[in-house]
């Protein structure tokens, strides 16, 4: 049986100018791969396409993953690296595996006794801890908090309790709600818990502020409808 391929985690930007944050290590090891897992097979060829591979998209192979994949097929797609051929996983945006359905590609590697190997690109959450002047070495991100107004409540003053142990707390919202979600925020928060808001990171109009939550409740909101953010919470 000949040798099994490895599965390479490879990051993609996490705003569409930001092709630079790509290293240049990490281009050249996609460029050496035929096969491809991506949420989206078509964000994948229009990102592929951008860093001006040496073989025509239309000779890659991709298998798309969604909510809808089943684990039998998720071990379908890892086959051609199983009959040892190397292969990318790709996240819409970031590193595969963080917030991201691709961790369940890697476990399903592991199990199958393919070698996995994360290679250094953007990761949103991390760049929004750095940037937040908030505690780095003990940390928690949660996802996305609930819609329901009762419910997001509870999850903000649940957060706040963590935060007072310590703990940087990280969540992220549809960007479309983003607006109620920060207007709830400073609501109910207490007055001295600090507040962050990172949003477009790695783009031009990148905006990245830490207040405590009475200074915010003085300030005018900056413009956040519809753009990618990451908030922070922190006592």
């Amino acid at each position: 049986m000949s040798q099994k391929g490895k599965l390479y985690l490879i990051p993609t930007p996490i705003s569409e100018e930001g092709l630079h944050t790509i290293p240049v290590y990490v281009t050249e090891r996609l460029h050496q791969l035929k096969y491809f897992i991506a949420e989206r097979a078509k964000t994948a060829r229009r990102f592929i396409k951008t860093t001006e591979p040496p073989q025509p998209i239309s000779e890659l192979e991709f298998y798309e993953l969604n909510k809808r994949t089943s684990p039998e097929e998720r071990s379908q797609f890892l086959e051609p690296a199983l009959q040892g051929n190397d292969m990318g996983l790709l996240s819409e945006a970031g590193c595969p595996g963080v917030a991201d359905p691709g961790a369940k590609v890697v476990a399903q590697a592991h199990r199958l006794g393919i070698r996995v190997v994360p290679l250094v690109g953007p990761s949103s959450i991390l760049l929004a801890l750095m940037a937040s002047g908030m505690n780095g070495q003990s940390f928690a991100f949660h996802g996305y908090l609930s819609a329901k107004t009762p419910e997001l409540v509870k999850d903000l003053k649940n957060l706040e309790q963590f935060a007072r142990r310590g703990q940087t707390q990280l969540f992220i919202e549809a960007p479309y709600r983003n607006r109620g979600v920060v207007e709830q925020a400073l609501k109910i928060l207490q007055p001295d818990t600090y507040f962050g808001i990172a949003m477009d990171l790695t783009a031009e109009a990148e905006y990245i502020k830490t207040l405590k939550v009475r200074n915010w409740q003085k300030e005018k909101l900056p413009e956040i409808h519809k753009r990618p953010a990451i908030f922070l919470i922190y006592k």
